[in-house]
């Protein structure tokens, strides 16, 4: 299922989501390498919360166009962190790829994220906000978006597989 060297097919949405659960299952069933663009900038610079602790937010948001900008070239799965798309030349490369959006309801959010270390959101209201200021951007750039609150992650994974084998890049 390669094509022509670029981006198989691109995850991207709210914080929490599941991008990288959804892609490491998705990147299995399409005998696919996973690139998720957050460990990619961990692996380089460090944990996220420290870069936005020490460095602040744009010195991780240029890291963050990094790697997305090198992951996009790679015939992969590829998962953004949920503020790439907030990247003008992130958003014009994304034009020329498939890109999935998931979501999900603040009950799922308040859910995943209880207890977890993102630097933008610390409950679900600030999700909530976060998330409601980005959706014009994902819906823009997504041609598929698939709630991802009450559906496993395999089922979510399939029905990109499914989705994808429809498609023409």
């Amino acid at each position: 299922m390669l094509n022509d060297g670029g981006a198989l097919v691109v995850i991207i949405g709210a914080p929490g989501a599941g991008k990288t659960r959804a892609g490491k299952k998705l990147a299995k069933i399409l005998d696919a390498p996973l690139i998720d663009t957050d460990k990619v900038v961990v692996a380089s610079h460090g944990p996220i919360p420290e870069l936005f602790a020490e460095f602040g937010e744009e010195y991780f948001r240029d890291r963050e166009r990094e790697a997305v900008a090198n992951a996009l070239l790679e015939p992969a799965v590829v998962t953004l962190g949920g503020g790439a798309v907030l990247n003008l030349d992130t958003r014009a490369d994304l034009e020329s790829h498939r890109v999935v959006q998931l979501t999900m309801s603040k009950a799922a959010a308040r859910l995943r994220i209880a207890g977890s270390k993102r630097p933008l959101v610390k409950n679900a209201d600030e999700w909530e906000k976060l998330v409601e200021a980005r959706r014009p951007i994902y819906d823009e750039l997504s041609s598929l978006t698939i709630d991802t609150s009450l559906k496993p992650m395999e089922k979510v994974a399939r029905e990109i597989a499914d989705w994808l084998g429809t498609q023409q890049q």
